[in-house]
């Protein structure tokens, strides 16, 4: 096929006419069970009959109006997001990256509002993962994201994360007079599914405290319901000061919002941020669909439930294949296989097996089922990652 688009994905082989909860259903008739869900982004699965109402309903209504009126169905989103979290308000946007920019305006603009004009350095993982756009790639500090997009836009300092102790060696002497904020990703996703443990946000809270600047936990992954508590920080204990959240909150829909504690949000006065499409009604109304969804009596327990025997069937298969098979990580259904060598013939035969998986760093293999995805689902992915484990030539 000739294609017009430009080349800036390397896409597979592969396209779907239709899908439902845990499956696609490719052009070619192959029928394939789904654990990339659009990577972490349709938590409900495919065309769920209850989202499918909810756009229905408000697509007869009104789709757009601009955020110069009142939208009476964010205002509903925002105050159910507020009484089930830490925040005190909320800025809604159309993605991922657009959350984590609006969360390093809002980090900036409350030491501005404070008198503090240079206070405004945001200190981030480095090789972690914040977005596309162009201050989130230097946010990342990654060289593959930022080669060829330079000059390098000014802001971000970069701290280590490692797998065993000092987590984040010298941290302290890289916040300086002019940091305004640590940011980092609960759960880092396409860094490798590497989970930031309790103690280590903990720690965290507790610099910020001391260095009197503020925390952004970018849950735009991990978060809603992903894994299996709504924000993948609650364990901890830790409250946040800003935390961007996207995917799964639209269920497959384009939504991202930034949410706020009231002392940070205070800085937000009018004129200071601003999205043509953020906040919509349509999305606002799937948004407020998936929620009805996830915080229903006992979704996450299941969830919980359902993702433990997940991990231990895995890791079942790792002792059976430990020349193939080097870690389980994750939680909940954020699960990454990380593999000894590269990941790509392992996934290719995945595929070809009519299970779809995506890859990480590290040699890892992302798996990302719905939310509500069914214990025999779950059991056929196992069954045909055994399978692959089995033809794999070490």
């Amino acid at each position: 096929m000739n294609s017009f688009l430009a080349k800036n994905y390397n896409r597979r082989k592969i396209a779907f006419k239709k899908g439902k909860g845990s499956f696609l259903y490719a052009t070619n008739g192959k029928k394939y069970l789904d654990f990339v869900q659009g990577i972490a982004v349709n938590s409900l699965g495919h065309a769920n009959p209850y989202l499918v109402r909810a756009i229905k309903k408000q697509a007869n209504k009104v789709w757009h109006v601009s955020n110069a009126f009142i939208i009476p169905e964010g205002e509903t989103l925002a105050k159910r997001l507020t009484q089930k979290t830490f925040a005190d308000y909320v800025i809604f946007q159309n993605s991922g990256t657009e959350a984590t920019e609006a969360a390093i305006k809002v980090a900036r603009k409350y030491f501005y509002s404070k008198g503090k004009r240079n206070k405004n350095r945001i200190l981030c993982i480095k090789n972690s993962f914040h977005g596309r756009t162009i201050a989130a790639i230097f946010a990342s500090g990654s060289r593959k994201m930022t080669e060829g997009f330079g000059p390098k836009v000014p802001g971000f300092d970069h701290i280590e994360f490692r797998k065993f102790k000092p987590r984040f060696p010298n941290i302290r002497s890289k916040i300086k007079k002019n940091t305004a904020a640590i940011m980092v990703e609960t759960i880092m996703g396409e860094g490798g599914i590497k989970p930031i443990p309790d103690k280590c946000l903990k720690y965290l809270r507790k610099i910020c405290n001391e260095k009197k600047i503020l925390l952004i936990l970018d849950e735009v992954q991990c978060g809603i319901g992903r894994s299996g508590d709504f924000f993948a920080f609650e364990k901890s204990k830790v409250k946040p000061d800003i935390v961007p959240i996207a995917k799964g909150i639209g269920g497959g829909f384009p939504l991202g919002a930034v949410l706020m504690t009231k002392k940070v949000a205070k800085s937000m006065g009018p004129g200071s941020h601003g999205s043509t499409f953020g906040g919509n009604p349509l999305a606002m109304s799937v948004g407020n669909a998936v929620l009805d969804q996830i915080t229903k009596k006992g979704f996450l327990n299941n969830l919980k439930k359902i993702s433990k025997y997940f991990h231990n069937e895995l890791n079942q298969i790792k002792k059976d294949f430990p020349k193939l098979i080097k870690e389980v990580r994750g939680v909940g259904l954020l699960i990454g296989l990380q593999l000894f060598n590269n990941q790509k013939k392992f996934i290719q035969k995945l595929e070809d097996n009519k299970l779809l998986t995506i890859k990480a760093a590290e040699n890892v293999i992302r798996i990302l089922p719905p939310l509500n995805v069914k214990k025999n689902e779950i059991d056929i992915s196992l069954k045909i990652i055994r399978k692959v484990c089995k033809e794999i030539k070490i």
